[in-house]
């Protein structure tokens, strides 16, 4: 039985692993759960799983917690530094790390620092501080295992070949739901418009960035680490039924893919019980009933955002930490209704345009530079 550190449990990723614990109770015990703001889904939560402890975000929500929970027995603790507790907890063998964004980071590396494994869905900490992470990882000899569907898809992909022998690794993007918009319409699509994705059910940042494909450019700087690739060996294809959720082509021409129903439970079961599978309970694929699967190139102009991530990408040191704070402010002030559609990416390139990019050092100095960007996009903003 592994036992498990939750860190996002309210969220979309959080929510299916739960689903699982509660179908694999023979199999995962969920020891520490860490969430935001939605406290009536965490008081449930507690009271079917019985964790040890939880985090909350902020300390005034913890008597509201205790009278929603009654006399359920749990340790509470609050802010980053009661996640970091949660994740470094002794009993603790497995770190989800499914909280949204930067904010997700320090817990995350701090379960790292304690020698915990790693099922990494928060794509941020690598994105953030990719380099630091992985060395940190190879010193403590503990194993990040993605649980993104893409990064998954790859992992699986690479199982039984030589890293040697990969020419490339191909990302699948949906195109999200303004792949066919006309690009004069862009500037004016709506909030809702822009959360109605045609293939998957997620929060609404992370359904954003899909729209943007930021996420598929944050997607391609975490597999820079995560696989050891350089930027111009990372490919991102759009394929609108997310039925093949990445490949790799090796050095004879070949391509190994990975293919299934877009359904989070997939690849978060696989990270949590590799190198076993778990027997599914839900739909199978059935290519008879799924007809045509399409490929088509990005289209450039339609999807700015996932350019600027390989420009930061290329750039490296803290570059990549600036995209994504003002990604993350950017994306916010649109979902408040202050900023278009289209000024999200505009935002980002400002941003990246005056920051003198430096190396980090260390963890501190990257929690400085995104401290800085979300200031100056936010300046931009206003």
């Amino acid at each position: 039985m592994k036992t498990i550190a939750l860190l996002g449990s309210t969220g979309s990723i959080g929510v299916n692993a739960l689903a699982l614990v509660r179908e694999f109770p023979d199999r995962f015990k969920v020891n520490g759960m860490v969430a935001g703001r939605n406290l009536t889904l965490l008081a449930k939560q507690i009271k079917e799983f019985s964790p040890k402890c939880v985090a909350v975000e902020r300390e005034q929500d913890v008597p509201s917690l205790r009278t929603l929970i009654g006399r359920q027995k749990v340790e509470i603790f609050w802010g980053e530094a009661g996640a970091s507790t949660v994740a470094r907890a002794p009993e603790v063998e497995v770190v989800l790390a499914a909280i949204v964004g930067g904010a997700g980071l320090m817990p995350c590396f701090n379960g790292l620092l304690a020698g915990k494994e790693i099922a990494l869905a928060n794509k941020e900490a690598l994105v953030m501080a990719g380099e630091l992470f992985v060395n940190a990882a190879k010193q403590r000899g503990v194993r990040l295992m993605p649980v993104d569907s893409e990064h998954s898809a790859v992992f699986q992909c690479l199982q039984g070949n030589q890293r040697s022998d990969v020419d490339k690794i191909i990302l699948t993007a949906s195109g999200g739901p303004f792949l066919r918009t006309p690009l004069s319409r862009l500037d004016r699509v709506s909030i809702e418009q822009a959360l109605k994705h045609p293939n998957w059910k997620m929060g609404q940042k992370i359904t954003i960035d899909s729209a943007t494909m930021m996420n598929k450019g944050l997607e391609v700087i975490e597999a820079r680490w995560e696989f050891d690739m350089q930027p111009s060996d990372i490919q991102v294809v759009i394929h609108p039924q997310s039925v093949v959720h990445s490949m790799v082509r090796y050095q004879d021409g070949s391509i190994i893919a990975q293919l299934g129903i877009p359904d989070m439970r997939i690849p978060i079961a696989y990270a949590l019980a590799f190198p076993n599978r778990l027997e599914g309970s839900g739909p199978a694929l059935d290519l008879t009933r799924q007809g045509q699967l399409n490929f088509i190139p990005v289209e450039k102009k339609r999807f700015p955002a996932l350019s600027l991530a390989y420009d930061a990408l290329r750039e490296g040191r803290t570059m990549p930490a600036v995209l994504n704070a003002a990604n993350e402010v950017a994306v916010a002030a649109f979902l408040n209704r202050r900023i278009g559609f289209r000024e999200i990416h505009r935002i980002i390139k400002r941003t990246m345009q005056i920051h003198e990019n430096r190396r980090a050092t260390d963890i501190d100095e990257v929690l400085e530079v995104d401290r800085w960007a979300r200031e100056k996009a936010s300046s931009f903003i206003n």
